[in-house]
């Protein structure tokens, strides 16, 4: 059986809509079987979208690992910067497309594994909700390939559990970035910022 983390889950499109309210603007998303927390804005994204701030720097923002598109709509409503948004995941990216239409919001969405289908640009930040279940390997090639998608002072900002590998994250970040930090704690979640 294939995970959310695939190119073509295995299971059959079953297409619902939800709510999420974030500040004082509510958002509505199409979600399907074979996406990451279908029935509902999962803990960790709605506490990454509470705890960060859209840096000044001039460059676009990235949602990595986007699912059905929840990070970089809500980021795209609340800035004017450019937002691309990519999954290995087609039914996401299509459902990213379609979310980003009914909340009346302009991003870039593409599909395809970490960086590979992305125009060739660097990123003021990069957002990302880890794929655990794709193992530490994945995880951890996608942090080492944000790290060279983001400009100097650029930063990766990471929610993860405790139990899902927040320590072994935060010291191979501390190789990787000049400052880690971690910004925000939660029920055994931690928001975790790398600065380039």
């Amino acid at each position: 059986m294939s995970h959310y983390y695939s190119k073509n889950p295995d299971v059959l499109s079953n297409p619902q809509e939800i709510n999420y309210q974030f500040k004082n603007k509510l958002f509505k998303f199409k979600t399907d079987n074979g996406v990451f927390s279908k029935q509902y804005v999962d803990f960790g994204t709605n506490l990454l979208l509470n705890s960060i701030t859209i840096n000044n720097i001039e460059f676009p923002l990235l949602d990595l690992c986007c699912g059905y598109g929840v990070v970089g709509i809500v980021l795209k409503s609340q800035t004017n910067k450019a937002v691309y948004a990519t999954d290995i995941n087609e039914r996401a990216v299509l459902l990213t497309k379609e979310n980003a239409k009914i909340n009346n919001v302009n991003i870039n969405v593409y599909s395809g594994d970490m960086f590979e289908n992305i125009p060739d640009i660097s990123f003021s930040q990069i957002l990302l909700n880890p794929p655990i279940r794709a193992g530490k390997k994945v995880v951890f090639n996608l942090y080492l390939e944000s790290y060279n998608h983001l400009v100097t002072n650029g930063e990766l900002d990471i929610v993860i559990q405790k139990k899902q590998g927040k320590d072994s994250t935060l010291k191979y970040l501390k190789e990787l970035f000049k400052e880690v930090n971690i910004i925000n704690k939660d029920k055994g979640y931690f928001i975790i910022q790398a600065k380039k």
